[in-house]
This record gives structure tokens, C-alpha cells and sequence, in this order.
């Protein structure tokens, strides 16, 4: 019988409600647009001038929030620039690490059309982060990534530098060297006196490492131009780097310029200088002094330690904050764009909740109607296949029974013993294909006596040439499985036995029964003669346990080959 074809106005109400709902969509839409612009614009804003004012605290919370409050699928420009602040804000307050997770971030954001200063920029602070906490490997790594997208030769004369000053502290320092030198004869750096000056400084500092008696001109030259521009960080880090060069030739030199740059580190408000100049102090002093040099150095570690976790739980508590405000502002946002739709949406409600009623209720009776076709069809291609499946039965096994049974009463003497007995066997063999049949169709008890059933109907195929062995079936808890299941498996491993029986002349079979999570498998395996996938395939009785097993939502798995047994393993939901 075949379905016909039903035919409703759904789609005429669907496309009135679409019409009606994307009306709302896009003029809510609209005025979301222009609050989140005005935003956008007064917290950027707030956020440029507190950093310029070098008001970190402030400008990472509206750099946060800007970052929060951006779309991730539209706004990639907009989290990657606030993103490579917050890591500028945190590496200033030293706090690397959290630096380096908000520049990874960033790098997400990535796309093919973003601008390569953003690149650049990133993958220059990580290198920054990885030298400061002396992974410089991996410093070194994204210095030349941030290298190979530069464009700008300036640009590139830093980074340059950058990767020298961390094959430095690597001390490696003939590369670092190797890397400086050409630095020193291009027009952009000697035309620009405070990259030229720390170009030479860090030359002059690689040349002493290795006792190359040049190291003192370039240390000489890079302070005097230092001097003349008034770098006081340069200056700073020129005394380091002399009080390091006369530290074995001349202490009281090596003194002098240490406690220069102690002065100058504390005049510019540069913690990790003067730490740096109180250690090259602490090496060149005795007896109290150097005790006194030693508390200060312990009592402003100490201090900056403070320091840069108090920051770092501030900025924690920041992004804390904002992303509760987000939510808050969030659930606002909302409300307000309801209010402001209110009355139309009240217009078109009632309208809506027509709609909506008339199609779930079109809906609902076609898919009933459907369903219920389904089911019929379903049991009458149930039922025909039984009656294909009875009659070829019948014809293929008891009619050419009965036949030659009747054939031999017929042409033999009845009277005598032997063909007496010959009779009564062929009757009695019958009789058991008969019953037989009549089990493998009747309805299968899912109840207590399903199991001791289910071993009786696999025992039956034991005979004196196929031994069947049964593992792990007491094992499973067969009072949870449902009633259609229970069918679907006894029908299954008859299907596989009278197979077995028919075609495969084997002589033992094994059934493996495993409870895996919540999963039922069972594995059949026989050692008889095997046969290609296709040829398995084409036996309906094969392609009846994938059916079975699919409407249950299992999976079947055939291995089979001529000569080498055939396999079967079924994984279902127990």
C-alpha cells in the first residue's frame, strides 16, 4: 500500500512568521548597533588616555572591557589591539607570565587580512616575556617571527637587536656579535642616535664577554652619545655594563659606575636597575657596606615581589569584575531592547500564538499520520517476509520430507520390522522440522523464562558434528534489557545458528556474551568454511540480523574470508 503524499499550508504560515520576526530582529538590531558604537568609542576613549598618563590599573580595566564586551566572529581587530595593551600593562608591572597568556590569546584572533603591526607587536612582547623569565629559546623563536612580517627597516633594526641581547644572555655571543656589527653600518641606525647607542652598547657588552679589547671603545662611545640625548635608561644601563667591564681590573671603577647606575635606576624609578647595580655593588664592597647593599637589595626584591602580586591580583580582579558587569550589562541590554519593543511585539503576539498553535497542530497530525502508515507498512512487510520465510520452509525442508517419506511407503514392505522403523524415523524427523518451524515463528517469552528459552533454542543446534560453546551469557543482567531487544537477540543468534547450519560446515561455534558500560556485545565465531562479504551479504538471513540489529540502534560488524571461519560482533545500547 503506498503512502500518499499530504499537502498543508505550513509553509505559507512559516514564511508570514519569518517576515514578521526578522521585522523585530533587524530594528532591535539596529539601535544594539548604535549603543554598542557609542560604547565602544567612550571606553576606548578612557582607555588611551589613562595609559598615556601611565594609569595602568584604569586603562587595563577599559582595555578589559572593550575586550569583553567585542564581538569574537566580527570584532577580531578590536580583542587583538586590547589584548596586546593588557599585555603591554602587565609586562611593565612584571607580571610575565599573565603577559604572555593574554599575547597567546591574541594570536587566536589571528586572520589572514590582520594588520601585520598587530603580528609584530605580539610576537614581540612574547619574546620580551619568554627573555624576562630566560626561556630564550623561545624568545628568540617569536623575536623572528615578529622579524619576518616587520616592514619597517627601523622595526627590524630592534628586533635584530632583541634577538642579539637574548643570544647574549644565552651567551652566545660571537652570533650576537655576528648579528650587531652590520647593525652599526646602516644609515637608519646611525641616523638614529638612541638606536645606535644601544646597538653599540650591546656590541661593546658581547665583545667583553669574550675578551675582545674593543668591547671598551663601543661601551665608551654608546654612554657619550647616551649622554649628549639624556637617555637616562640608556644611561643606567651603560654603567651596568662598565661597572661589569672593570670588575676584575679596576673595583674601584667598577664601584663608581655601579653606584652611578644605582643613582640613575632610582632617579628613572627603575626597580630591576637598581637591583642589578645593588648586586654589582654587593660584589665590589666589604664588610658592612656590602651588608648594608645586601638589605637594601633584599628589603626592594622583597618590596617588588609585593609589588607585582599585589598588580597581578588587581588585574585578576579586574577581569573578575568586568566579566560580572558583562553579564549584568548583558541582562540590562536585554531588558531595555524588550522595552523598546514591547508594544509592537504586543501587536503581533496574539497573531504569532495563532500561528504557532495552527502549525504544531498540522504538524502534529502529520507526523501521527505518518507514524501510523509507517507502522502499518512496517507489519505488513513483517508479516509477508514470515509467510516467504514459513513457505520456503515448508517446500525447501518438509515438503521433500513428506515426499520421499510417502515414496518409501509406497515402493517398500511395511511389514517388516526394518521398514518399520525406517518409517517411524522419517515421521519422527517430521515432526521435529515441523515443531521446529513452529518455535522459530512463535512469540518468544521476554519474561523470567527468557534466558533458560534462549539456551534451549542455541542448544538445539548442538548436535553430533557442531559443538557450541556459550561464554558470559549468565553474566548479564537480562531482567534490565527491554522486551524488543530480548526478541531482537534471540531472533539474531538464530538467524546466525540456522546459517550456521545451512551453509557454513563448521564444527564448533563459540557465543561470547560482554556487559561494556552501557553497551550489550555479543560475538559469534565458527571455524567453518567462510565466504566472501558480498557472498554473506546476499543471504537474507545476514542481511535480517544487520536490520534487526540496526532498529534496535546497534552496530554489526561481518569477518569473513573463504576457508577462515566467519565472525560476527554486535554492539547495541543494553
Amino acid at each position: 500500500m503506498a503512502l500518499q503524499k499530504q499537502h498543508f499550508p505550513i509553509y505559507f504560515f512559516l514564511l508570514i512568521l519569518s517576515f514578521g520576526l526578522q521585522s523585530c530582529k533587524k530594528e532591535q538590531q539596529s539601535i544594539q548597533k548604535k549603543i554598542d558604537n557609542s560604547n565602544y568609542i567612550k571606553n576606548i576613549t578612557l582607555a588611551e588616555k589613562y595609559i598615556n598618563n601611565q594609569e595602568f590599573d584604569s586603562a587595563f580595566y577599559y582595555y578589559n572591557k572593550i575586550k569583553s564586551n567585542s564581538n569574537p566572529n566580527k570584532d577580531q581587530d578590536k580583542i587583538i589591539y586590547c589584548l596586546l595593551k593588557l599585555a603591554y600593562i602587565q609586562q611593565v608591572k612584571g607580571d610575565y607570565s599573565s603577559s604572555e597568556s593574554s599575547a597567546t590569546e591574541a594570536i587566536q584572533y589571528f586572520q589572514k587580512n590582520t594588520d601585520s603591526y598587530y603580528k609584530v607587536s605580539i610576537y614581540n612582547i612574547l619574546g620580551i616575556n619568554y627573555k624576562n623569565l630566560y626561556d630564550y629559546d623561545n624568545a628568540i623563536y617569536y623575536y623572528n617571527k615578529a622579524l619576518n612580517l616587520s616592514e619597517d627597516e627601523i622595526q627590524k633594526i630592534v628586533l635584530k637587536n632583541n634577538i642579539a641581547v637574548a643570544y647574549i644572555d644565552k651567551h652566545n655571543y660571537q652570533h650576537a656579535i655576528n648579528i650587531l656589527l652590520p647593525l652599526t653600518l646602516k644609515k637608519e641606525v646611525l641616523n638614529d642616535e638612541e638606536n645606535y647607542a644601544r646597538v653599540l652598547d650591546n656590541l661593546g657588552l658581547a665583545y667583553f664577554k669574550i675578551g675582545n679589547p674593543k668591547s671598551y671603545s663601543y661601551l665608551n662611545q654608546s654612554l657619550k652619545i647616551r649622554t649628549h640625548i639624556k637617555d637616562d635608561f640608556g644611561i643606567t644601563t651603560s654603567y651596568h655594563n662598565l661597572s661589569e667591564f672593570y670588575i676584575k681590573t679596576n673595583s674601584n671603577l667598577s664601584y663608581k659606575y655601579a653606584q652611578l647606575s644605582y643613582e640613575k635606576a632610582t632617579k628613572i624609578n627603575s626597580v630591576d636597575d637598581r637591583l642589578k647595580s645593588l648586586a654589582l655593588l654587593i660584589e665590589n664592597s666589604i664588610g658592612n657596606e656590602s651588608k648594608k647593599f645586601s638589605l637594601f637589595h633584599l628589603k626592594i626584591n622583597d618590596s617588588i615581589n609585593q609589588v607585582r602580586q599585589k598588580a597581578k591580583n588587581q588585574f585578576a580582579k579586574i577581569k573578575y569584575d568586568s566579566k560580572k558587569e558583562k553579564e549584568e550589562n548583558l541582562k540590562l541590554k536585554t531588558q531595555k531592547a524588550e522595552n523598546a519593543l514591547q508594544l509592537e511585539q504586543q501587536k503581533n503576539k496574539n497573531q504569532f500564538l495563532y500561528f504557532t498553535v495552527v502549525i504544531i497542530i498540522t504538524l502534529s497530525i502529520f507526523i501521527l499520520n505518518f507514524l501510523v502508515t509507517k507502522n502499518k507498512r512496517e507489519k505488513i512487510k513483517t508479516s509477508y517476509n514470515t509467510e516467504i520465510r514459513i513457505a520456503k520452509k515448508l517446500h525447501d525442508e518438509l515438503a521433500n520430507d513428506v515426499y520421499h517419506t510417502m515414496a518409501f511407503a509406497e515402493t517398500q514392505d511395511l511389514s517388516t520390522n526394518e521398514n518399520k522403523e525406517i518409517l517411524l524415523t522419517n515421521l519422527d524427523t517430521i515432526y521435529s522440522r515441523t515443531r521446529n518451524i513452529s518455535k522459530e515463528n512463535s512469540t518468544i517469552e521476554t519474561g523470567q523464562h527468557f534466558i533458560s528459552n534462549l539456551k534451549e533454542m542455541i542448544s538445539s543446534f548442538n548436535n553430533n558434528t557442531v559443538n557450541i560453546l556459550i561464554i558470559g551469557i549468565d553474566t548479564i543482567n537480562w531482567t534490565v534489557l527491554e522486551s524488543n531487544k530480548k526478541i531482537t537477540v534471540y531472533r539474531v543468534l538464530q538467524e546466525l545458528l540456522v546459517n550456521m547450519k545451512k551453509h557454513s560446515q563448521s564444527s564448533l561455534v563459540v557465543l561470547t556474551f560482554k556487559k561494556n558500560q552501557k553497551k550489550l556485545q555479543i560475538d559469534y565465531s565458527d571455524n567453518g568454511v567462510g565466504a566472501t562479504f558480498d557472498e554473506k551479504k546476499s543471504r537474507n538471513g545476514l542481511q535480517n540480523v544487520e536490520n534487526r540489529i540496526q532498529a534496535i540502534k546497534g552496530t554489526t560488524t561481518f569477518e569473513t574470508t573463504s576457508d577462515k571461519g566467519f565472525k560476527v560482533n554486535i554492539i547495541f545500547p543494553s
